[in-house]
């Protein structure tokens, strides 16, 4: 797991991690959140599931495509696969965290 995290200039911070996908493949998701702070921004990713999130480092911080894309989000969390190979957009968290119905 990487990731890192940026000041913005009101205090806020967006973080971004780089997870393997919740879907069980070996896939891995940029996951982007826009907070108060670091620690708050793990709270919200812990709390909707994703348990063993940690940020140990400033290694990968968001771009300022993945700043823009978060601030400009209603809800402030986002993600797409991991590393980008197309021109994949940004989807909801929601989106990722879904139970799968079947068929």
């Amino acid at each position: 797991m990487s990731g890192g995290y940026v000041r913005l200039p009101g205090g806020s911070v967006v973080v971004a991690l780089t997870l393997p996908s919740p879907g069980g493949d070996d896939g891995k998701v940029r996951v982007l959140v826009h907070s108060a702070n670091r620690a708050r921004a793990l709270t919200r990713l812990r709390n909707l599931g994703l348990r063993a999130v940690y940020l140990r480092g400033n290694a990968h911080p968001p771009t300022l495509d993945e700043i823009t894309a978060v601030l400009h989000h209603p809800d402030g969390l986002l993600w797409r696969a991991a590393p980008q190979t197309t021109s994949e957009l940004w989807h909801p968290i929601r989106a990722l965290l879904r139970p799968v119905r079947p068929a």
